[in-house]
């Protein structure tokens, strides 16, 4: 009877002790997740929220590969029968397919700011700030899901460079390296366009300041010629223009003609970085 007893009281205690450890569980807050797993999910799903906008409708890519088609094909063949252009022994429409490439993803990307500024109109982006959700990621998510438009946009200008019988590699690493660096770039001008959307606050200010500053990126870079035939001023221009390093590492690894890989992609890296940082501190000008 007494082991009885005892067995009794011993399987009541352990409801008991079950019943504790699940109160303290619902009193006690759960233990946060470090920022270091915490972020990039965060970054993740803000890309993952952007790309979404793409599956229901593809026309962007559709409409967007006309301009960098009608490069290659008029500007591109005219100028290789032309021959006035230095390229260094390589036909003109091979030197210029990786800057079409380039040019093409900055279309995309510098003209990012418009949708963020879309979605301050219709309230969206006040719903975002205030989740837990940091305001760098958001704006990574968002950099991030331009590169991957852009990512996109450079496989459909390869496909037309190939069959147009340009002579690009296929290594397959190369082709990865060229993939970095499209994304690096894009993530560096649609940071520009929203830390500018962060200082103009208005789509039609934006429109105005993205078409400013379209043409001189790409005509101020070696995407058309070499630096070497630039005038000198236009020469410092190139030098501190992002877009020159993407040619130019999309140059080397695409055609294999000389490159400073290591200086195109760090350069690459620490603007994409310093336009995160920039737009991420305007980002609450947006929501007032």
């Amino acid at each position: 009877m007494g082991t009885a007893a005892a067995d009794g009281t011993g399987t009541g205690a352990a409801p008991a002790d079950g019943a504790t450890a699940g109160i303290a569980l619902l009193l006690r807050p759960p233990r946060p997740r470090a920022a270091w797993r915490l972020l990039p999910a965060r970054v993740f799903a803000m890309c993952a929220v952007e790309l979404q906008k793409l599956r229901h409708d593809r026309t962007e890519l559709y409409t967007r590969a006309v301009q960098p088609a009608l490069w290659l094909l008029i500007f591109g063949q005219t100028f290789t029968r032309i021959r006035a252009i230095p390229t260094g022994g390589i036909p003109y429409i091979d030197y210029l397919a990786p800057g079409i490439i380039a040019q093409s993803a900055m279309f995309i990307a510098i003209f990012y700011g418009i949708q963020i500024i879309w979605e301050r109109d219709a309230g969206i982006l006040n719903k975002m700030l205030v989740t837990p959700t940091p305001r760098s990621a958001l704006i990574t998510g968002k950099a991030f899901a331009a590169g991957v438009k852009s990512l996109i946009q450079a496989v459909v200008v390869i496909v037309i460079a190939a069959v147009l019988g340009v002579a690009l590699t296929w290594n397959p690493l190369k082709l990865l390296g060229v993939g970095v660096a499209v994304v690096l770039a894009s993530v560096f001008f649609s940071c520009l366009s929203m830390t500018i959307a962060g200082i103009v606050l208005s789509r039609d200010r934006l429109m105005g300041f993205g078409q400013a500053i379209t043409m001189p990126l790409f005509f101020g870079s070696n995407a058309l010629y070499p630096v070497s035939v630039m005038p000198g001023w236009l020469q410092a221009v190139s030098k501190a223009n992002p877009l020159s390093y993407q040619v130019d590492a999309l140059r080397g690894l695409l055609l294999g003609t000389p490159a400073h890989l290591a200086a195109d992609f760090g350069v690459l890296a620490v603007a994409a970085a310093l336009g995160i940082a920039a737009a991420s501190s305007l980002l609450g000008r947006l929501a007032r």
